[in-house]
């Protein structure tokens, strides 16, 4: 915990597991053994021990969501709180803020208490060294104890002014006696159990963990209740070694103490823990039975369903007021906080956040995929469109609304160095952005992005403006002749061969509409305009259209009535395919390999550009494999005949644009 606010993430995310194991405890109170009732504060401890937002994963609320909120709304701050660890860690940088201040008041706090404890310990351990050892009669029942109920024994001292016996010291542990008075074999019996299960360590811990979160009185009240189920669960183990009359004698015992003072010191153990905790601890001895081996698994199984949401926590799937006019800053604070903790965890999820970002045109879903650094921007952009009272919170860049049942769609996705790739966005607009809309065009808008990994996020960040191009109306799907493609070329015969690439991934983004219906074609779908931070690529499809470009003279011209384009894509280092035989007539077609041809007569004026036909593959995506065909096979006819096989290579500078 390095700043105020990494400690007030740690401690309201252990708050919330406390509140929930404190009301699981009261309704398991008197059905599970002491056993489960002291184990289950495990789960607490390691909530306590974990970084909270580990991951980006919270404990039943999304604690991160609102300790982002409220330091933007505070400070104007649009980062990210990361606890790298469950302990203070002081800034070597002097305090600038009142926050800055209130983190070293905790962490003064916090050595203060650790002083204070340790201090007590040495003063305990300096009055035990002093004491007196034990008289050989009481080593010798002390012995005898131990050696009845197969436990291990230790040093013992006799000490003036103490209330009652304790076990005090983990490595070179010793049984402080008082001076002076009788102790009942029953009270050396639970005291060597405290010994035997090393009791003093987890007092320890409880008493770190206190310091910890010493301002935090839930906390504090879940350390008394764990001290005090330690206790019971000693009472436990010593009533399971007792038998009839000896276990009323143990009740009275501890019921003499019920008047003492709890004033344990850390790393002691002792039988007497306050009045108030004793007068409980007798009411479980009153209902003690032997629970029956079935209930060890019930327990086990309820602390495994109880730990699942507390240690292991979840991740947010969806953003805060995503769909609705924000109200306020603080509206916009919190709709942002929740964008930020709701990071994108793969590629797919940041990008697909992206494309909804330019369909829903929020600000929300843009900063769950923006880096840090273009937050505070976000949202002022987002505060200064609202005092405006103007829709959408954010500027995408779009020229008019897109058209939102569409959805976006993402070509040319390929790798751009370590942990980072780039690709095209485009989204489909609703009319002409000139107002000029032309029958059977449809009119898109594009932008170059680079994803990356930004620690444990990935983000997008725009190269350059949105552009927009009409097209023919036709399945986004398979391509856009008219976006930026791949192009492969290679020269014979007085032509140049052009083979044009283009590929495009796929986010399952569909919903089915059961309502309205229709018995003849079936239910309906949408697109889900919800961003989808961890999603992976469902499919890939590759396209590809060709031409044949004429380099040569007007009378080698008149000479050509027929042209032919047989192409494959190839990889580094693999045999040349055979490619599909063309003659006079022969059409043209494709395979799910991406081999595609065509076969085409020339008008006698034909241009000195020909079309040839196109093709593509698609289906579902197994892998990350975003690499380009190391180059294209071809074969050209003219006139019916087979005039070149030709090598295509990809052009630099990427896709053309």
């Amino acid at each position: 915990m390095g700043d105020f606010w990494a400690f007030l993430l740690q401690t309201l995310t252990a708050s919330g597991a406390a509140v929930l194991l404190l009301i699981v405890k009261a309704m398991f109170r008197d059905k599970l053994s002491p056993r489960w009732q002291f184990s289950v504060w495990g789960i607490l401890g390691l909530v306590l021990l974990i970084p909270a937002g580990l991951w980006g994963r919270y404990a039943l609320l999304n604690w991160p969501m609102w300790v982002e909120a409220l330091k933007s709304l505070l400070t104007g701050s649009y980062t990210l709180t990361r606890v790298t660890a469950p302990v203070p860690l002081p800034s070597l940088t002097p305090p600038a803020t009142v926050f800055d201040w209130l983190y070293w008041v905790y962490v003064l706090g916090v050595l203060f208490l650790l002083g204070r404890y340790l201090l007590a310990y040495v003063r305990l351990r300096l009055a035990l060294k002093h004491g007196r050892p034990v008289s050989p009669e009481t080593a010798g029942r002390i012995q005898a104890v131990a050696d009845r109920y197969h436990l291990p024994a230790c040093r013992g001292v006799e000490v003036e002014g103490l209330g009652s016996a304790f076990v005090c010291g983990v490595f070179s542990p010793v049984l402080a006696l008082p001076a002076g008075k009788a102790v009942e074999d029953k009270v050396l019996l639970h005291e060597l159990l405290h010994l035997k299960h090393r009791d003093v360590v987890w007092g320890i811990l409880i008493c770190l963990l206190r310091c910890l979160h010493w301002c935090n009185p839930l906390l504090w009240y879940c350390a008394d209740e764990a001290g005090n189920d330690l206790e019971s669960l000693c009472d436990q183990r010593v009533l399971e070694r007792l038998e009839g009359e000896d276990r009323r004698e143990y009740g009275q015992i501890l019921l003499s103490m019920a008047n003492e003072k709890y004033a344990r010191s850390p790393g002691t153990s002792s039988a007497s823990n306050g009045g108030k905790n004793i007068r409980r601890r007798i009411e479980a001895i009153v209902r003690f039975k032997r629970y029956p081996a079935g209930m060890a698994l019930v327990s086990v199984c309820a602390a495994l369903m109880l730990a699942a949401p507390l240690v292991f926590g979840s991740r947010a799937v969806s953003v805060y007021n995503e769909g609705g006019r924000l109200s306020g800053r603080a509206d916009i604070d919190l709709s942002l906080a929740s964008a930020r903790t709701t990071w994108c965890t793969t590629m797919a999820g940041a990008l697909d956040a992206y494309g909804k970002s330019l369909l829903v045109q929020s600000g929300a879903y843009r900063a769950m995929c923006a880096p840090m650094e273009q937050q505070s921007e976000i949202a002022r952009i987002m505060r200064d469109r609202q005092e405006e009272g103007l829709w959408p919170t954010w500027d995408t860049g779009l020229p008019i609304e897109p058209d939102r049942s569409e959805g976006y769609y993402i070509y040319n996705l390929e790798p751009s160095g370590t942990d980072a790739y780039q690709a095209l966005v485009a989204v489909k607009l609703n009319g002409a952005p000139d107002g000029q809309w032309k029958e059977n065009m449809m009119y898109l808008a594009y932008q170059q992005v680079l994803v990356q990994k930004e620690g444990n996020r990935w983000v997008v960040t725009g190269q350059g403006e949105v552009r927009t191009v009409e097209a023919q109306e036709a399945s986004m799907l398979w391509g856009v002749e008219e976006l930026p493609s791949y192009v492969y070329s290679g020269t014979a015969e007085n032509f140049r061969v052009e083979v044009h690439f283009q590929k495009s991934v796929v986010v399952d983004n569909t919903i089915q509409q059961t309502s309205g219906t229709s018995w003849f074609f079936g239910p309906t779908t949408t697109f889900d305009t919800v961003p989808k931070p961890g999603a992976q690529f469902d499919e890939i499809y590759h396209s590809l259209w060709s031409q044949c470009i004429f380099l040569g003279t007007e009378e080698e011209k008149t000479a050509i009535t027929h042209l032919g384009l047989s192409v494959a894509p190839m990889d580094a280092g693999e045999e040349r395919p055979s490619l599909q035989p063309l003659g006079i007539g022969s059409g043209g077609g494709s395979s799910s390999t991406g081999e595609c041809w065509s076969s085409r007569s020339l008008d006698p004026d034909w241009g000195p550009i020909v079309s040839m036909d196109g093709g593509g593959s698609g289906g579902h995506l197994s892998t990350d494999d975003f690499l380009l065909p190391d180059s294209f096979a071809a074969d050209l006819y003219i006139n019916g005949k087979k005039a070149a096989e030709l090598t295509l290579r990809l052009q630099e500078g990427g896709a053309a644009q």
